[in-house]
């Protein structure tokens, strides 16, 4: 009896086991013994460098690469088709690394509408001129093709809110004859010759007399500024003019006016921004904003909350505390600020 159950036993083991190697050589034996299949890949054109719109295709502008046969679209021109892309003629500009289609090419000069170098701007953007100088430009470090933010700085002031004039009003003196009877009074106004006589104060309580007094400003109201970055990561599409004719082989030849002009110092930069911001734009340069630009790493595309800079914002951040008032103070007066004159200070020669 004992046997006969020993033996049950071994049979149950060698089942098993041989269920179990069974199981393991068909999950991992078609894997290590099935050779594995190549995959079809076809070579296809793409610009290896930047073509202008209207551009002739040479093969010096071509560059191939391979992608799964499965992937080439017919409007694709693969390898062996280089007489037919070749000799084209560029519809828009393309871009380095851009996969050449059929749609993208001509036979026929290609008529550009408007400006060449329109077809640079986005679709759904729009390029605007502001006034610029070297301060605002980073030192002219800022030229075509850079990313930039863009500062603005504005003046505020008190404002009647029906006269729409600057506070404080101007004052004017009221006199009448006294109350007819059954008669409205009769009243005549008169203004305050101009000057400090005419402004409008207020009245104050002398602490020291408790006596009412009558202040007037002592001098015109002084506007409060602000500055605040209003548009982040633009891209500049031109510093200076762009350029109205072709230039003169003849190197000694006398520039035009247009061509001198293009070769000062540009005072206009041209940005590409959407439409909505080119009002925003607009409404600052002519409302007497000042306008600067700050250079970015064309690689950073991140965006940053900042704060508006006001005095307040100012003393704070850097924790500029007010300076005490003293009984006494350095000599001679100062009342504006200069920079010092250095020995090495290139002096302007007089006319």
């Amino acid at each position: 009896m004992r046997r006969g159950r020993l033996l049950i036993f071994v049979v149950l083991i060698l089942v098993v086991g041989l269920g179990v190697l069974f199981v393991a050589l068909n999950l991992f034996a078609p894997a290590s013994q099935q050779p594995a299949t190549q995959t079809a890949v076809t070579e296809i054109y793409y610009a290896a460098q930047n073509i202008p719109q209207g551009a002739e295709i040479t093969a010096d502008l071509l560059g191939k690469f391979s992608i799964p046969s499965a992937n080439v679209a017919e409007v694709m021109f693969t390898a062996g088709e280089e007489a037919n892309l070749v000799g084209q003629t560029a519809r828009f500009t393309l871009e380095q690394g851009v996969v050449i289609t059929s749609s993208m090419v001509g036979s026929k000069p290609v008529e550009i509408s408007g400006p060449a170098w329109a077809v640079q701007i986005p679709t759904g953007m729009v390029a605007i001129t502001i006034p610029t100088n070297r301060l605002a430009t980073a030192g002219y470090g800022i030229n075509d093709g850079a990313h930039v933010n863009v500062n603005a700085c504005m003046l505020f002031i008190d404002i009647d809110p029906s006269y729409q004039t600057i506070l404080p009003n101007r004052t004017s003196v009221v006199s009448g004859t006294g109350f007819p009877p059954d008669a409205l009074p009769v009243l005549s106004a008169a203004a305050v010759s101009g000057g400090e006589a005419s402004t409008q104060g207020r009245v104050e309580l002398d602490p020291t007399f408790q006596q009412p007094f009558y202040v007037i400003p002592s001098e015109a109201q002084r506007p409060r500024m602000v500055c605040q970055m209003i548009l982040q990561d633009k891209v500049v599409m031109k510093l200076g003019n762009f350029t109205l004719a072709a230039p003169s082989a003849d190197p000694n030849a006398t520039p035009s006016p247009a061509q001198a002009q293009e070769q000062a110092a540009p005072d206009i930069i041209t940005i590409m921004v959407d439409p909505q911001d080119s009002i925003y734009l607009n409404y600052l340069m002519y409302n007497g904003a000042l306008i600067t630009m700050t250079l970015r790493n064309p690689n950073d595309t991140s965006r940053i909350e900042t704060q508006a800079a006001t005095l307040t914002n100012l003393l704070t951040k850097y924790g500029i505390s007010l300076p005490s008032k003293l009984p006494y103070t350095t000599g001679p007066r100062v009342d504006i600020l200069t920079p010092p004159v250095l020995p090495n200070d290139t002096v302007p020669a007089e006319p």
